[in-house]
């Protein structure tokens, strides 16, 4: 069963302790409820990594997955926000180890696969390991770090402008294999997780920039919804890519509501938009959550594609 353990159910469980954080202005023992459940997908994959470490290692040789890996220190990150009135200082500790990691694989990445470029092997998992550091910048107001979280926003943004090229073009140029074709949902999220982490970490905010962003993670978020929803007949892993982009969508369209508000540019037409988006990210998670369950626990769900 733990051999079964898919690597991308790290993108679940970032997907699911995200909605946690979502939900919270709705209920907080809905975001507990969250945390468990992605506190239990991070126990599955742990184990994973203690009985079988060579699978691990095999799935970094691959651009999906090694790109897929980043997923992993950014669940912590969120993670380590739900700890921290448990544990205190130790969640700082699991804050600071999560972002060394996500270095280390943006190094690893760049090594093996930016700088022996083929077109051919990029894939939208690259957004996740580049731009994807950006969470830092998200939840670094708990730590009373956003110095440094503005930085991870501008390491983000500057590097999802040229990604942002490359990736749509080979998508533009080459077929995807059917197993990856629900990694498509990831365009939804680059740009989304941008804006959070723009509100949450950076102090003195332009207005025109904000919606700048917004514009284009509206475009990108519409085309990945409307990719999304054809491809849900067959369960993939891949699948893991319709939690997380959707959920941080409706996050920062939630922020650049109120944000824009602060700056006295109220956009009171965004909460209808606001709650659309919190229920399909919810229903998302929902959704691909229980297949990851069925297809562990019952096998039946389908066969794992790469």
């Amino acid at each position: 069963m733990i051999k079964k353990v898919p690597f991308p159910i790290c993108g679940v469980m970032l997907g699911t302790a995200a909605l946690g954080n979502l939900l919270q202005s709705y209920s907080e023992t809905v975001r507990n409820i969250c945390g468990i459940l992605a506190a239990f997908l991070l126990v599955l994959i742990l184990l994973k990594l203690v009985k079988y470490p060579s699978t691990i290692k095999e799935d970094l040789d691959t651009p999906v997955m090694a790109g897929v890996a980043a997923t992993f220190p950014m669940a912590l990150m969120i993670l380590s926000t739900y700890v921290k009135p448990f544990i205190g200082q130790g969640a700082y500790f699991v804050w600071i180890f999560a972002i060394v990691l996500h270095v280390i694989l943006i190094v690893y990445f760049t090594a093996k696969f930016l700088l022996k470029y083929d077109q051919k092997k990029v894939f939208t998992t690259w957004f996740i390991v580049y731009v994807g550091i950006a969470v830092a910048g998200v939840t670094a107001p708990a730590y009373g770090k956003t110095g440094f979280g503005a930085a991870t926003f501008w390491f983000g943004l500057i590097t999802l402008i040229p990604l942002l090229v490359i990736v749509i073009k080979r998508y533009a140029v080459h077929p995807l294999p059917e197993p990856v074709k629900p990694l498509s949902g990831i365009f939804a999220a680059p740009m989304s997780l941008c804006i959070a982490a723009y509100i949450q970490s950076v102090q003195v905010k332009n207005f025109t920039l904000l919606m700048a962003m917004f514009v284009v993670a509206t475009v990108l978020y519409v085309y990945s919804l409307v990719v999304s929803l054809g491809l849900l007949k067959k369960f993939y892993p891949s699948f893991a890519g319709f939690t997380f982009p959707f959920v941080i969508s409706a996050i920062a369209t939630k922020q650049t509501m109120a944000c824009s508000a602060l700056m006295g540019h109220p956009l009171p037409w965004l909460s209808n938009i606001v709650l659309a988006e919190t229920v399909i990210a919810t229903a998302f998670v929902a959704f691909v959550y229980v297949k990851y369950m069925v297809f562990i626990f019952a096998g039946n769900a389908g066969h794992e594609g790469k």
